[in-house]
């Protein structure tokens, strides 16, 4: 059993004493000096306590205390600053080499040892209340190293992290320990789903779970955040006038169907200047129109637009996006991507997405109902596989179930054995949704005998498709 001296005195004093009166640890022997007042309002009949009437500054009577005792560590919680200087200055008398914890509110105290441990109540009060203010994350200080490798995180309705498996979600120089929900702890496995008002226990690298807690606590909003805010259609002038202004009335109908966006258009490879003229008539204040005259400027161009305008979806012709230059550049501007298709999208009310890996599917999945919700899309989840293996994708599905219900909206599954691009094949008006990845490529036949999402992706030309990035 170790013995704990307490040097003690006024009103902080007082609850100090209190707590260590109901602690649940018995191994240790407490020791306190108190006033007559504060002995009536703290005693309990706690076997491991001692309570002492003593006057905390006196040295001879300290002295005579600890000369019988040896004491593990040494609290001084005291209201006066001189009466606490004292006891210090007394237990340094006595002893240099005993853990001592001066708890002190003043700017400056004459402490100043190895073995002595300076609690500042007004940075303490400090760092609790900034704890309280919004998009702070809570940490622990007194465990580990106490630099934030530790962290409690709180999910909020429509945070990205909102019904994921934990096993969906890339760990990288961090984990997951336990979750708390309704006042319960739940010891977290792969198969655990994160729910709404959870309370994460997180553990890792501090940089990375300030990262982390950024992700938790990013509201998807309405598409196309959390990418950007604003559409961006890029036109190559050298195709055939009638496919240009297809592509331009679909972008302005999508830019009216996603609420509270702004249409950019840049045309490049730029000669007709009737036709320039025509596509700038369209200009509003919702709807920008630029031109680009010099084919060397091209990609410059982009680039300054995407960072500019906060652009969140890309609207591009597929044979522009395969341009292996211009496809380099967009991978690395990680944005959701709109691929015209032979059909157009004014009369296309499914949208359709084959389950595929299972954290590429939850990454993506509150993009997908805040995009078919907005354009009044109903959403269908395929299951196509030819071994027939649709047990593997039990927690993919409970996943969109739970979303289903958050968003009210509701989801179709199918469940099919056979050939996904065949099956692909026979739809006539779908929008087809995917994960955004860098194993996108051009269609090639060999294709047909695959069921990797990634090989089948652009075999379809006739579906327009939204390319969403995942979440890696």
């Amino acid at each position: 059993m170790k013995n704990v001296l307490i040097l003690a005195s006024g009103a902080m004093a007082k609850h100090f004493v209190q707590w260590v009166g109901i602690s649940r640890i018995d191994t240790n022997q407490y020791f306190i000096t108190c006033t007559k007042e504060e002995l009536e309002a703290c005693a309990t009949s706690m076997d491991n306590i001692k309570y002492m009437n003593i006057d905390p500054t006196s040295y001879m009577r300290v002295k005579s205390l600890m000369e019988n005792k040896r004491f593990s560590i040494i609290f001084i919680v005291m209201e006066n600053k001189k009466e606490a200087e004292y006891a210090y200055k007394n237990i340094r008398m006595i002893t240099s080499k005993s853990m001592v914890v001066f708890v002190s509110k003043w700017e400056s105290v004459d402490v100043d040892d190895d073995n002595a441990t300076i609690l500042n109540v007004n940075e303490i009060m400090a760092a609790n209340l900034y704890e309280k203010l919004p998009n702070v994350p809570l940490i622990a200080k007194n465990i580990g190293l106490g630099q934030g490798e530790i962290m409690e995180i709180l999910v909020p309705f429509g945070s990205s992290f909102a019904y994921r498996h934990i096993g969906s979600i890339s760990h990288r120089k961090w984990k997951i320990v336990a979750l708390y929900r309704k006042e319960k702890q739940i010891l977290t496995n792969n198969a655990t789903m994160i729910q709404p008002n959870d309370r994460l226990i997180l553990v890792g690298n501090p940089l990375v779970l300030e990262e982390v807690y950024r992700k938790v606590n990013r509201r998807q909003g309405v598409f196309p955040e959390p990418f950007g805010k604003n559409l961006y259609l890029l036109v190559n002038m050298q195709q055939a006038k009638e496919d240009i202004l297809i592509q331009v009335n679909e972008a302005i109908f999508l830019s009216n169907q996603l609420q509270k966006t702004k249409l950019y258009i840049r045309l490049i490879y730029s000669s007709d200047l009737k036709l320039i003229a025509e596509i700038r008539a369209l200009e509003t204040e919702n709807i920008q129109i630029m031109v680009t005259f010099r084919d060397d400027k091209v990609f410059q161009d982009i680039d300054f637009d995407v960072s500019q305008y906060e652009v969140g979806l890309l609207l591009l012709e597929r044979e522009h996006f395969f341009n292996e230059k211009c496809k380099e550049l967009i991978m690395d501007y990680k944005r959701p991507i709109y691929l015209f298709g032979q059909k157009s999208l004014y009369n296309i009310k499914q949208a359709l997405i084959l389950i595929g890996d299972e954290i590429e599917m939850e990454s993506l999945s509150t993009s997908i109902f805040d995009f078919s919700d907005s354009l009044g899309l109903k959403l269908t989840l395929c299951d196509y596989s030819p071994e027939g293996d649709f047990q593997d994708h039990r927690k993919i599905i409970e996943h969109y179930e739970s979303l289903s219900r958050l968003y009210n909206f509701k989801v179709s599954f199918e469940k099919k054995r056979v050939n996904p691009i065949r099956e692909l094949f026979k739809h006539k008006e779908v929008l087809h949704i995917t994960p955004f990845s860098k194993e996108v490529k051009k269609f090639s036949m060999l294709k047909l005998f695959s069921t990797k999402s990634s090989s089948y992706i652009m075999s379809i030309k006739k579906h327009p498709q939204l390319l969403i990035p995942v979440d890696n």
